[in-house]
C-alpha cells in the first residue's frame, strides 16, 4: 500500500460512491460493484437504492488487497506517492516517529493525519499506531516541555490536534458487528486526560468490541451508576494522574465492587499506575498498553476477536 504526505484537506470522508472509490483505486466501477456485491466491500443503500460504501469499510478492504490508492484526497487523505518513501513507515530519517512529533509540535492536523493514515493503511494496527507512535511521541513533547523546549500552549495544541485524528482513525476501524461484546469506561475526577481514553475506545473497537468513552473526570459515583445500567462485559479505567493514591485506590474498590456483582473484567492502565501504585488497587487485570489491552479482550471474547480478524482467526491467520 502506498503512503503519502501532507497537504491542505477537508476532514476525511465517511461514505463513498462506486465511482468515487473507482478514481481513487485506479480500477473499472464494475469491479467495486462486483466486490461490494460480494460482500468484500461493506455496503449501504440510500432511499434510493443507491450503493454507499462507508470509508472504514473501504480501508479495511484496502489493508487486505494488494490494491494502491492512487487518488487517496477522494478519501479525504493526503496525496500518494511512489518511491522511497512508500518502501515503509518506520522512520523518518533516523527517527522512527519523527514525522508524528514534527507534525505534534507545528499543531498541523494535515501532517499528523498523513503521519497516522500512512501507517495505518500501509498495515500498522490503529492500537499499534497509537502504541509505537503516538504515544511515544507525547513522551517526547513532555521531555521537551520539562527541559524548557516547548511551551504549554504547543503541547495542548498537539492534544487538539490529535483528538481530531483519532475520531477520523475511529471512523476508519471498522464498526463492530451485531451482537459484539460491550466495553466502556474512562478517568476518574482529577484525571482530565482524553487522549488515553480515546484510544482504547478505538484498539477495542478494532478487536470486534462495541466499545465507548466516557472520557475524563468522573467523579466514582458516576462510573459505578455506567457500569450499573450498561453491565459491559469489561470496564476500563484509564489512570495517567494520581492526585491521591487514597482516594484512588478506594475508588478502584468501589468499580471492583460494582464490576464484580455484574460479571464485568475491570481492567486498569496508565501511565501513571507504577508498582507502588498498582499494589494497592483491586483490579481483574492491568494492562501496560493497547496491544496488551486487544489480547485480554480477545481471551475475555474470542468470537469478537475472530470476527475482527485480530488474533488467531478460524483458518489460523493472525492480523
Amino acid at each position: 500500500m502506498r503512503t503519502f504526505p501532507g497537504q491542505n484537506l477537508e476532514p476525511m470522508k465517511t461514505h463513498l460512491s462506486p465511482r468515487q472509490l473507482a478514481d481513487a483505486i485506479g480500477v473499472s466501477e464494475s469491479s467495486v460493484k462486483r466486490w461490494s456485491d460480494r460482500g468484500l466491500i461493506p455496503t449501504e443503500r440510500t432511499a434510493g437504492g443507491h450503493r454507499r460504501l462507508p470509508v472504514g469499510g473501504v480501508i479495511q478492504f484496502l489493508r487486505s488487497s494488494d490494491l494502491s490508492l492512487v487518488q487517496p484526497e477522494i478519501l479525504g487523505l493526503p496525496e500518494a506517492t511512489a518511491g522511497e518513501e512508500a518502501a515503509g513507515v518506520e522512520s523518518v530519517g533516523d527517527d522512527a516517529i519523527g514525522d508524528v512529533v514534527a507534525a505534534l509540535v507545528e499543531g498541523s492536523e494535515e501532517k499528523l493525519r498523513a503521519a497516522v493514515f500512512r501507517r495505518y493503511v500501509d498495515g500498522w494496527t490503529a492500537a499499534e499506531v497509537c502504541d509505537r507512535a503516538l504515544a511515544p511521541a507525547f513522551e517526547r513533547l513532555g521531555e521537551r516541555w520539562q527541559h524548557g523546549e516547548l511551551e504549554v500552549y504547543e503541547e495542548r495544541r498537539g492534544v487538539e490536534v490529535c483528538r481530531q485524528v483519532l475520531h477520523e482513525l475511529r471512523q476508519a476501524v471498522a464498526a463492530p458487528g451485531d451482537g459484539a461484546p460491550r466495553a466502556v469506561g474512562g478517568t476518574l475526577a482529577g484525571d482530565w486526560y482524553n487522549l488515553p481514553t480515546a484510544m482504547i475506545e478505538i484498539a477495542l473497537r478494532e478487536g470486534g468490541w462495541q466499545a465507548q468513552s466516557f472520557g475524563a473526570g468522573h467523579p466514582v459515583e458516576t462510573l459505578v451508576a455506567a457500569i450499573e445500567e450498561h453491565r459491559p462485559r469489561l470496564f476500563w479505567l484509564s489512570v495517567s494522574h494520581v492526585g491521591s493514591a487514597d482516594e484512588l485506590a478506594a475508588g478502584v474498590a468501589e468499580l471492583h465492587a460494582a464490576a464484580e456483582r455484574h460479571g464485568t473484567a475491570l481492567v486498569l492502565g496508565g501511565r501513571a499506575l507504577g508498582d507502588t501504585v498498582r499494589r494497592r488497587l483491586r483490579g481483574s487485570a492491568f494492562c501496560d498498553d493497547l496491544r496488551q489491552l486487544q489480547a485480554l479482550a480477545a481471551a475475555l471474547e474470542p468470537a469478537a476477536a475472530r470476527r475482527a480478524g485480530t488474533g488467531e482467526d478460524d483458518d489460523g491467520g493472525a492480523r
